[in-house]
């Protein structure tokens, strides 16, 4: 997929957007900036589908400011990731235990969650203590 980087430049009344290979627009929000440049990239090379590329939006700041800007997203990217695979890894975990015989809500608070979740991840009610095992 085709992706285009859009340089933004501050200027008196928002931001230009320097779409690469593209042309030049304007938007006075850097919030409406893949937006607009979206629908720019579309109707200067006549696409029909404003989603068939990819947009890289990088403001010009000061060098130090895009480097931390460029840290931070980095690292929120990094903490999303690792908060799927640890979901992923408690959900397969509560599965197991559940299977070894454990009720709902001793999963629950090994895993430092609630009974609901346990529900939620096994697909079906939580067992009270102390009640026998059903199949």
């Amino acid at each position: 997929m085709t992706t285009y980087v859009v340089s933004a430049k501050r200027w008196a009344r928002g931001w230009e957007l320097h779409i690469e290979g593209v042309g030049v627009t304007q938007v006075r929000s850097l919030s409406s900036a893949e937006a607009t440049a979206r629908e720019y990239i579309a109707f200067a090379l006549d696409l029909d589908d404003e989603h068939a590329f990819e947009i890289d939006v990088v403001p010009e700041l000061a060098p130090e400011l895009t480097r931390e800007i460029r840290d931070a997203r980095e690292r929120t990217k990094r903490a999303a990731l690792m908060q799927r695979e640890a979901a992923a890894q408690q959900r397969e975990l509560a599965k197991k235990l559940h299977r070894d015989g454990l009720a709902g809500r001793e999963i629950a608070a090994l895993l430092e969650v609630t009974p609901q979740r346990v529900s939620q991840i096994l697909g079906k009610p939580v067992r009270k203590l102390g009640n026998p095992r059903v199949s």
